[in-house]
C-alpha cells in the first residue's frame, strides 16, 4: 500500500498562494505589491484563499476573521471619508477663488482707520454709525498727528456710511477720527473702516486672498466688511 502524506500549510506559503489567487492576471496591483492598492475585494479574495489553505488540524479563528473583517471595512470607510472631504475641499477652493475674482477693481472695506490717496490725491472711507446721528463729521490726521482736513457730513442715518477726501499727498497714510452726536447732544457710536481697490487676486497660499492697491500685504477674502456700490 502505498502511503500519501499530507504536509500542513504554512502561513508564509497561504500568503503566496492567497497573493496568487487574488491577483493573478491584475496589473496595477500586481506590479506594485503594495498594500496601500487592496480594495475590499481584494481583502475578500486573501480572506477566501486563507481559508481555503489554512491547516485542517488548526483553523482559522473566528473571532480572528471578524476582527479582520471589521479592520477593512473601517479602512474602506475612512478611504470614502476622505474623498468626500477632498472634493468638498476642491469646490470650496473653487467658490473662494470665484468669489475673490468677482471682487477685482471694486473698492472694499476692511477693519481699520486709514485713508491712502491715490495719484489725484484722493481717498475713500467709510464708516458706521450704531444710531442715527444729527451732527456727524470726520477729522483727518496726516502721519505725524497733525490736522489735515474736516469734513462735515450734518444729520446721518444709522448704517453704513461712505466718503471720498481730496487734497492729501498721493501714496501718505492717513487716519481720520468720525464725531457724531445725537439731537440730545449725546455721543453716537461709529465704527471705522479702511476702504481698498482690488487690483486682483493672490493664490500663493492656502486660500485665495485680494491684492490691493496701496497695501503690500495681499488681504484674506474673510476681512472684507462690506463692498461699495453694492
Amino acid at each position: 500500500m502505498t502511503s500519501l502524506a499530507v504536509s500542513a500549510v504554512t502561513p508564509a506559503a497561504a500568503a503566496a498562494a492567497a497573493s496568487t489567487t487574488a491577483f493573478a492576471g491584475s496589473g496595477s496591483a500586481a506590479t506594485s505589491g503594495s498594500a496601500s492598492t487592496l480594495t475590499q475585494t481584494d481583502f475578500l479574495k486573501l480572506l477566501t484563499a486563507q481559508l481555503q489553505y489554512q491547516t485542517p488540524t488548526s483553523p482559522a479563528d473566528p473571532t480572528q476573521l471578524a476582527s479582520e473583517f471589521a479592520q477593512i471595512s473601517t479602512v474602506n470607510g475612512i478611504d470614502q471619508l476622505n474623498s468626500q472631504v477632498a472634493a468638498i475641499q476642491s469646490g470650496a477652493a473653487a467658490a473662494q477663488i470665484a468669489q475673490a475674482a468677482s471682487l477685482v477693481g471694486k473698492q472694499v472695506a476692511v477693519a481699520g482707520d486709514t485713508l491712502t490717496p491715490n495719484a489725484a490725491g484722493s481717498a475713500s472711507g467709510e464708516f458706521n454709525l450704531a444710531n442715527a446721528a444729527q451732527n456727524v463729521t470726520v477729522n483727518i490726521f496726516a502721519p505725524n498727528g497733525a490736522a489735515a482736513g474736516t469734513l462735515n457730513f450734518g444729520a446721518l442715518s444709522a448704517g453704513q456710511q461712505n466718503f471720498s477726501w481730496t487734497g492729501g499727498t498721493p501714496g501718505t497714510s492717513y487716519t481720520y477720527q468720525v464725531n457724531a452726536a445725537a439731537a440730545a447732544g449725546s455721543a453716537v457710536p461709529a465704527t471705522p473702516y479702511t476702504v481698498y481697490t482690488v487690483a486682483g487676486v493672490n493664490l500663493t497660499g492656502g486660500n485665495p486672498s485680494l491684492n490691493v492697491a496701496g497695501f503690500a500685504t495681499p488681504l484674506p477674502i474673510s476681512s472684507v466688511v462690506t463692498v461699495l456700490g453694492e
